[in-house]
């Protein structure tokens, strides 16, 4: 019995060396970093103002017509703003996380992509007029996004996204929010 487990421990700790070893050119490259601004807009007359930290790993995988797949992540603060006559909080503030998952060309001057994620974020307040609440201050959202990233060394990028907001039912009532917005990029 003894024996087993020392043999397990030892399978155990080859595993996570391996596995770190194995991350490290991947963290050796991982030096793409994205400031990213963004304008959009709702329904109840809401407007938002983002300002976005993008990571990118240079994780790719699977090579399909010279394009690739590759995973971002993505770090926002934004600023909502309702002009409606009945606001409650007319100004709300978002905070959160969204892994992305994108398809994007290999190679060219100009590199067209489509992306999707599912982020978490956390508002100031829910109720933003007195007949409109999205019930909790955690909400879960959800994008999907084209866009092109171009220029000599890649720097620059811009896109359109369309994102939902939802509390996924955790409490009712949940109404959900629906943001159309277009972002520039610049990459380090």
């Amino acid at each position: 019995m003894q024996k087993n487990k020392g043999l397990w421990r030892n399978k155990v700790a080859q595993a996570s060396i391996s596995l770190t070893l194995g991350f490290t050119p991947v963290a050796a490259h991982a030096n793409r970093w994205g400031i990213q601004i963004a304008s959009g807009v709702a329904n109840h007359d809401v407007k938002k103002a983002d300002l976005g930290v993008v990571w990118d790993p240079n994780l790719t995988w699977w090579e399909i017509g010279g394009c690739h797949f590759t995973l971002l992540g993505e770090g926002h603060v934004s600023y909502w703003h309702t002009t409606e006559s009945n606001a409650v909080n007319s100004n709300i503030w978002e905070f959160g996380l969204t892994p992305v998952l994108r398809l994007v060309k290999r190679s060219g001057y100009f590199r067209p992509f489509i992306e999707a994620g599912v982020g978490v974020r956390v508002l100031s307040h829910a109720r933003i007029t007195q007949d409109y609440t999205l019930s909790t201050d955690f909400q879960f959202a959800d994008m999907v996004s084209v866009g092109m990233i171009f220029g000599q060394k890649q720097n620059y990028q811009a896109g359109f996204r369309f994102q939902h907001f939802s509390n996924a039912s955790i409490k009712e009532p949940n109404p959900g929010i629906n943001f159309e917005q277009v972002y520039l990029q610049y990459n380090f």
